[in-house]
């Protein structure tokens, strides 16, 4: 075997969402970072398009995605649709990163690839950074949220009309133990074709 398959079963088993408020003061290096990114890279892409851009906020980029977020939540949201609790989310959950990504996909100006492979592509290099970060003992959290796929938000992170922001990676330590998991058996979720 090319390669240690117990230990790359293990960081794929082991990888969990943990969000934001079970991160701890402890701060994530950028050297870090930049590893995720460089491993993200290496996600498989049709036609070589390599979509995937990412636009990372530490320091005091993290209050201006902060003050950005709520603020665009506030001003879209109807009065009765709005919810205290969200506007708190994305008003703090920056604030308790060491970083934040935001995941965006440049679309090929062509478009001869399918809108749906740039995007497949994008989320396997997703996976490659949450892989990563697992292996670092990294505390990640994808999520999207209702300013996340306006045109304003677009605006905010430069994109331009063709492209997509698909979510925030929100990176941090955990300050408590690594949380289980589970997931079904193969069984539930895999038909055979043998004829």
């Amino acid at each position: 075997m090319k390669y240690d398959l117990s230990e790359i079963n293990e960081i794929i088993q082991n990888r969990r969402t943990i969000y934001p408020e079970f991160f701890s003061e402890r701060k994530v290096h950028k050297e870090q970072i930049e590893g995720l990114l460089r491993n993200a890279t290496w996600a498989p892409t049709h036609g070589m398009t390599q979509p995937w851009r990412f636009k990372v906020f530490m320091g005091s980029g993290l209050s201006k995605l902060a003050k950005f977020q709520s603020e665009l939540y506030a001003s879209i949201t109807e009065k009765e649709a709005y919810n205290e609790r969200k506007f708190d989310k994305l008003q703090n959950r920056p604030l308790k990163s060491s970083a934040v990504i935001a995941i965006c996909m440049q679309r090929q100006k062509s478009q001869k690839i399918p809108e749906i492979e740039e995007i497949a592509a994008v989320s396997c290099a997703v996976q490659n950074m949450l892989l990563t970060g697992t292996a670092y003992g990294l505390a990640i959290h994808w999520t999207s949220s209702t300013p996340t796929y306006r045109t304003e938000m677009k605006s905010f992170l430069g994109l331009e009309n063709n492209d997509r922001c698909l979510g925030f990676l929100y990176i941090g330590y955990p300050k408590d133990e690594w949380p289980k998991g589970q997931r079904k058996p193969i069984e539930y979720v895999t038909d055979w074709i043998n004829e």
